[in-house]
């Protein structure tokens, strides 16, 4: 009879592999952070100018009352935005914030290309401080800049607007996240 004997076949130790393979996925992380960019673009407003109009409305009887007053601050900031990513960017909307020097919050959607003619007839005074619009649906290529001109209308005096806390224009994305940029004061 044979004689039994309980020995077993060495088992493989999966250590040494086990630690390769983390170091080549912790290196791969490692990569793909650093290859990718931390920001999407870099924007920046490199000019702003406003303009107030004070309308009054003629109420046209005395039964109604009185004739009424609206003013309306017209804000002309110039937007740059540099693409950083290696996928282009597509430009969604345009919106901006007045925090007033009460701390009241007033945003605005910027005025689409269309309205602009219609503007500048109303407002003749705008066209001379206007300049190119930068255009909803533009797609900016990785690498390439796009500069145009964001046209917001605050319901708010010339005062109030000097006076502010903080202005701001955001720029949201079709695929990205939004970006808010401090419109700085002159």
């Amino acid at each position: 009879m044979a004689e039994l004997t309980f020995s077993q076949s060495e088992r493989p130790n999966f250590v040494v592999p086990g630690l390769i393979a983390l170091a080549v996925i912790g290196g791969g992380f490692g990569l793909l952070a650093w290859l990718t960019p931390h920001r999407v673009a870099e924007i920046a407003v490199t000019h702003v100018a406003a303009k107030q109009f004070h309308t009054v409305m003629p109420s046209g009887s005395m039964v109604v009352g009185e004739e009424q007053a609206e003013d309306d601050l017209y804000v002309l900031a110039t937007v740059s935005i540099k693409d950083d990513l290696k996928l282009p960017l597509f430009l969604s909307d345009f919106t901006g914030t007045l925090t007033g020097p009460d701390g009241t919050e007033t945003t605005a959607s910027a005025i689409q290309k269309n309205d602009l003619a219609g503007l500048y007839v109303t407002f003749p005074a705008l066209k001379p401080l206007a300049s190119a619009p930068l255009l909803r649906e533009t797609a900016i290529q990785p690498g390439q800049t796009a500069e145009g001109m964001v046209l917001l209308h605050f319901p708010v005096t010339q005062a109030a607007w000097d006076q502010r806390k903080s202005a701001t224009v955001t720029i949201a994305f079709y695929h990205q996240g939004p970006i808010t940029v401090d419109i700085p004061k002159q």
